[in-house]
């Protein structure tokens, strides 16, 4: 085969850039990530059950602290993987990066380490006896917890509106790159370049979001996103956190809980991100299937990043300007939590489906015979 029959087909071009199966540095990169989780695990749980819960710490008149209140900073952390939030930016943020041909798939454990450290770090103070940070978390009304508070919320709104927007460019561009691919309009080479090159908008926005250009740079959006401790599981936390510090215990006995904190995100985070970025390395391999996959996906990646994002700066909009009545405060009302749970469903639903259809509609067969006809009427004549 030449080098222009190559070129025409798109298959190395295709092949170079995104692989079906992982590569042995993302393997590695996933026994990393499993093998810090693993040690948070083993640590948190270690510590609790030899060194803590033999001694019996009392908490006052809730108890003591052992097993329970471990394991329910541990679901507090599994609990908090599924906001809506994490899932919108996790996702959205791997689909940008597998579209860019860069590696994707530790952008969920990134993500939940930056959060994870501003929990940590909280906690660490309250255990070095700073009972300031004990009443920031406790005092909804305090001027640091406010300013903490609007700080972390718009971070959180603004970056997924950001990408929701990028993504949304993808989305239109993507579809008329289907429509026109009906006719055979474009061979697999010009579909390639079409799709990596949406216009001045997905320029323009790329430039904002151009900061986020490797999996790890999701460690500074999670801990800017976690400064605001407006999650109702991170506050809980916390504040369970401070209680234990207002009855000198121990360092690593308050320690724990924000480790097992971390460990339940993270966990679930880092399973996210191996996931999606799975997904739509599959659906990269072949501009055919990333045609088919990309506008079924994107167009629900778009709809909860700009959904999630509207209803959180929406809800800082009320809550600054005192709005009380209208869809607004119903709009930032809405509890993330839940509509966290449905979007991991949907995800795997849709994944499904499109694997389904793909395998059973011989959807690529169909629509690769239109380029291969094409490629094949010039060596006739």
């Amino acid at each position: 085969m030449t080098s222009d029959t190559s070129a025409r087909t798109g298959a190395p071009l295709a092949r170079g850039r995104h692989r079906a199966a992982f590569t042995a540095g993302e393997w590695r990169s996933i026994a990393g990530m499993a093998g810090f989780i693993l040690l948070l695990h083993v640590v948190g749980w270690g510590v609790l059950l030899l060194a803590v819960a033999p001694r019996n710490y009392a908490l006052g008149t809730t108890g003591v602290l052992g097993a329970g209140v471990g394991l329910t900073a541990y679901m507090l952390g599994v609990r908090h993987a599924f906001d809506a939030d994490h899932i919108a930016s996790i996702d959205n943020t791997t689909r940008k990066l597998v579209g860019e041909g860069k590696p994707s798939v530790s952008a969920g454990f990134w993500f939940s380490l930056g959060h994870s450290s501003v929990v940590f770090g909280a906690s660490l103070l309250l255990a070095l006896g700073v009972r300031s940070v004990a009443g920031v978390v406790q005092d909804e009304g305090s001027q640091v917890g406010q300013l903490l508070g609007l700080i972390g919320t718009f971070v959180a709104g603004a970056f997924l509106v950001i990408i929701g927007l990028v993504n949304l460019v993808a989305v239109f561009g993507i579809a008329r790159v289907f429509r026109r691919m009906r006719t055979g309009e474009y061979d697999e080479v010009q579909l390639e370049q079409h799709l990596n090159n949406r216009g001045f908008l997905a320029r323009l926005l790329g430039r904002v979001t151009k900061r986020v250009s490797r999996a790890w740079h999701l460690y500074p959006v999670g801990l800017l996103m976690g400064l605001g401790f407006d999650t109702a599981s991170q506050v809980a936390l916390l504040v369970l956190a401070a209680g234990s510090a207002a009855f000198v215990l121990p360092w690593y006995a308050i320690l724990v809980l924000p480790v097992l904190f971390a460990a339940g995100m993270s966990l679930f985070d880092a399973a996210d991100g191996v996931f999606m970025s799975r997904a739509y390395g599959w659906a990269f391999l072949h501009p055919v299937r990333k045609v088919f996959y990309s506008l079924t996906v994107t167009v629900l990646s778009v709809v909860v990043a700009l959904v999630v994002g509207v209803v959180v700066l929406v809800g800082l909009l009320t809550e600054r300007l005192g709005i009380e009545t209208g869809p607004l405060p119903w709009l930032a009302s809405l509890d993330l939590a839940f509509v966290g749970f449905g979007v991991v469903g949907l995800f795997v639903l849709i994944w499904g489906a499109a694997l389904a259809v793909w395998r059973f509609g011989r959807i690529e067969e169909k629509w690769s015979g239109v380029s291969r006809r094409d490629d094949a009427a010039p060596a006739t004549e």
